[in-house]
């Protein structure tokens, strides 16, 4: 990879590498764009085959956060941690807090969070070092498990969906198909059973499965046939890439709307389903919630204000299928033109973030 033209030709403004032999630290953080405020974005461990890999990772990652930021309409940038190592083997309290020197000789330009491979514990350590990171434990000033709150984000955004879809945000007698019960699944079939929301439910382990249907009396089907079961809305919540080549000829639904990350397998995916009529509420939409609330720490954590932050998610799903309608273009690409066009607002006003700006010392 021609590191300088990858960043040129999508505009990122840094890469930084942290080295610390004393405690094996390899990290690299990637800043892509300020101009909405301070890159957030979470600190992700992974064991990988190259340092290419972890670049380019990085770099998509980052890029992705800033949309995912701007959408939710936080004045947020975007940007990514990567820690090349084993999560299981490599890590060390001396470890983190390295990287959160390397954070706070940033000076407030990125943020870090819990991701991939990290810990609430890892955050506490690198809190110890800097101010600028969010997803500490509770007792440090966090807002604790961000499942619930996600998952509320999912719900608003599924109302959104059914609002477009059928001119009506009520889910009472819709049925949703809920692919994985992890925590923020199992949280979203709360919101939609309260509502009277009739629940089909798959998940590759039995006893998850086995407590949603006790809960809420939701009915199980194995996890190829998801897909094609009868129902009005497909809730994608585990894995990325499972609208596909496979899967679309099977959907029944005329909404998809889950807390899954990458649910596209690609891009073609989203046109085939916009022409199908599918309403697709773009992943990083819908499941912004948890970047809301963590955001709000940095305000000194008041959950009120986080959820009525993350009901926003709502309008900001409705802003896409508008720009969708306007433009003629797939959702997909909706929400990003969304992102761009905040960005793009403020952009002749507003500079890269500095939290200090640069002063003159008086000569004598």
């Amino acid at each position: 990879m021609e590191i300088f033209k990858y960043m040129e030709s999508y505009d990122y403004e840094q890469l930084v590498f942290c080295q610390d032999e004393n405690s094996g630290l390899k990290a690299i953080i990637a800043i892509h764009d300020t101009t909405l405020g301070p890159a957030l974005g979470g600190t992700r461990m992974w064991t990988y085959n190259s340092e290419a890999d972890a670049i380019e990772d990085v770099l998509r990652l980052a890029k992705g956060m800033t949309y995912k930021n701007a959408a939710a309409g936080l004045n947020l940038g975007g940007g990514k941690t990567v820690i090349i190592g084993d999560p299981k083997k490599d890590k060390s309290p001396e470890m983190f807090r390295a990287f959160g020197r390397y954070i706070q000789s940033l000076n407030g330009r990125y943020i870090t969070a819990e991701d991939v491979g990290t810990t609430v514990q890892d955050m506490d350590l690198i809190h110890m070092e800097t101010d600028f990171v969010t997803g500490v434990s509770p007792e440090s000033g966090s807002s604790g498990n961000p499942s619930p709150v996600t998952a509320y984000g999912v719900y608003k955004g599924m109302k959104a969906a059914a609002m477009e879809a059928y001119g009506d945000a009520s889910l009472e007698g819709k049925t949703v198909a809920v692919q994985g019960i992890g925590n923020v699944a199992f949280a979203l079939c709360e919101y939609l059973h309260e509502e009277g929301a009739h629940l089909i439910v798959t998940d590759i382990h039995e006893e998850a499965v086995k407590h949603a249907v006790d809960t809420f009396g939701a009915k199980a089907v194995d996890p190829d046939d998801i897909y094609s079961a009868d129902c009005d809305i497909y809730a994608p919540c585990a894995l990325g890439a499972t609208i596909n080549d496979e899967t679309i000829p099977q959907l029944k639904a005329k909404v998809i709307a889950g807390s899954a990350n990458n649910q596209l397998k690609t891009t073609d995916h989203g046109d085939m389903i916009h022409e199908m009529g599918i309403v697709y509420a773009p992943d990083y939409v819908i499941n912004s919630g948890g970047v809301i609330n963590v955001a709000d720490e940095l305000n000194g954590y008041n959950q009120t204000r986080a959820m009525k932050k993350v009901e926003t998610i709502y309008d900001n799903l409705m802003q896409v299928f508008e720009i969708s309608k306007r433009d003629q273009i797939p959702t997909y690409a909706a929400a990003d033109r969304l992102a761009e066009e905040r960005i793009q607002s403020l952009r002749a006003s507003r500079s890269p973030f500095l939290l200090n700006g640069h002063h003159i010392l008086s000569r004598r």
